[in-house]
């Protein structure tokens, strides 16, 4: 099997990309800026919204590793076009990065993509990763700490069961190497942490304190106007803490360790290892 991979170069997808090979998986990598990637790794560029870029993404590749644009709420609507041709081209296997608890909300955007990608025919497999570990040394909340030694969330004091970006790829992996066909995998780290805990065991990795400050959800989704963020990944970040104050991401499975037989990363572990990124 070949395997095309949307999001090359993010966290997630270049971790997927890392995990396909390690199974001896093919892989095609695609990206809105392809020459980003590596050059040892067949790489195409591919955006949802040029329609043009689907046939070079599909020619010759069996899976497809799906995901969304971040935080984008129109994520159904875009999405359904490239579906469609995935569909038309025979594709074998398409594995889904949704979002934990999103099956339990009809009108959240990835759930209405998990629907049409289910509605499709398609052979399908879902993934629903908690927030990403990640985050914290590559994602959004690393600016915060690189200019404050501190972050700044509207997530009160709720724990978080924080998973790393490469046990959901290892997930993956398994999924395309096993055909784990008409599967949903809820997957987790092996804890469930606040964000002072989390802030904690990055501080013990950094060797400085970082702090965790708690914020109304108004003061955070200002500040994300502030630094440029499209008002409707605003409103999908506000849905998104939402979930998190109501206490819908403390929840704890044993997908990652079942599918793929070893444990998740824990969240100390993930830290000592990235260390690097706020000192």
């Amino acid at each position: 099997m070949k395997v095309f991979v949307i999001g090359a170069t993010g966290n997630l997808g270049g971790a997927v990309v890392e995990a396909l090979k390690a199974k001896n998986i093919d892989v095609k990598a695609g990206a809105r800026n392809p020459e980003q990637l590596d050059a040892g790794t067949e790489r195409v560029r591919f955006d949802y919204l040029d329609a043009a870029t689907f046939a070079p993404a599909l020619d010759g590749v069996q899976g497809v590793f799906l995901q969304a644009p971040s935080m984008e709420a129109a994520a159904p609507e875009i999405m359904k076009p490239f579906i469609d041709a995935a569909k038309a081209a025979g594709i074998q296997q398409v594995v889904l990065n949704s979002a934990l608890g999103v099956d339990a909300n009809e009108e959240a955007p990835l759930r209405k993509v998990e629907k049409i990608l289910m509605a499709s025919d398609l052979p399908y497999t879902i993934l629903r990763p908690n927030f990403f570990m990640e985050n914290f040394s590559k994602g959004f909340i690393a600016p915060m700490i690189a200019h404050a030694d501190a972050f700044f969330l509207a997530a009160d004091d709720v724990k978080t069961s924080f998973i790393s970006v490469h046990d959901i790829a290892a997930v993956a992996a398994v999924s395309f190497s096993e055909g784990l066909i008409g599967k949903a995998f809820n997957l987790t780290g092996p804890q469930a942490l606040d964000r002072t805990e989390a802030a904690a065991l990055i501080s013990k990795a950094a060797g400085k304190t970082i702090a965790y400050h708690a914020i109304p959800e108004g003061a955070m989704l200002q500040g994300a106007r502030d630094n440029g963020m499209p008002e409707g990944a605003v409103q999908y970040m506000a849905g998104l803490y939402q979930a998190v104050r109501n206490g819908w991401t403390e929840a704890l499975t044993n997908d990652v360790e079942a599918v793929t037989g070893n444990a998740p990363i824990s969240f100390e572990s993930f830290a000592a290892k990235n260390s690097n990124a706020w000192k």
